[in-house]
């Protein structure tokens, strides 16, 4: 993955907005799962089951995956990038956007919850 990539979908990220979860945020179940940490950011730019998978959990992340997985084929095109190095960029600015107390997925894999630091991040991020 080169350098030049990972900042131009950085941008194109920052610039374009990350439109999965302007779309998730409509459905209360998604904010209710996320606040409650039932699921979390993981580092590849999809969302994860922290805890607890039910029907209706995978039901709502995977709906919210899809969507992701068509924004970031459509933009990994645009800026000359495979879809994994735009989903690791977003990735990157969804972890960095989370709010205390939010779930992420930290460089090792584990599940962190989010304080009011800085989150870990993978050294690959922009």
């Amino acid at each position: 993955m080169t350098k030049p990539v990972l900042v131009a979908a950085a941008m194109a990220t920052a610039l374009g907005g990350f439109a999965a979860p302007a779309f998730a945020q409509r459905d209360p179940a998604y904010a209710a799962a996320r606040s409650s940490g039932q699921v979390g950011e993981r580092m590849d730019g999809y969302l994860g089951i922290v805890v607890g998978e039910t029907p209706t959990l995978r039901r709502i992340v995977n709906d919210i995956n899809i969507k992701r997985r068509a924004v970031y084929s459509e933009r990994a095109k645009a800026n000359n990038a495979t879809i994994e190095e735009y989903a690791l960029t977003a990735g990157c600015q969804a972890i960095l956007a989370t709010e205390p107390g939010e779930k992420y997925q930290a460089p090792d894999g584990s599940w962190q919850t989010r304080g009011t630091g800085a989150p870990l991040r993978d050294p690959r991020c922009p």
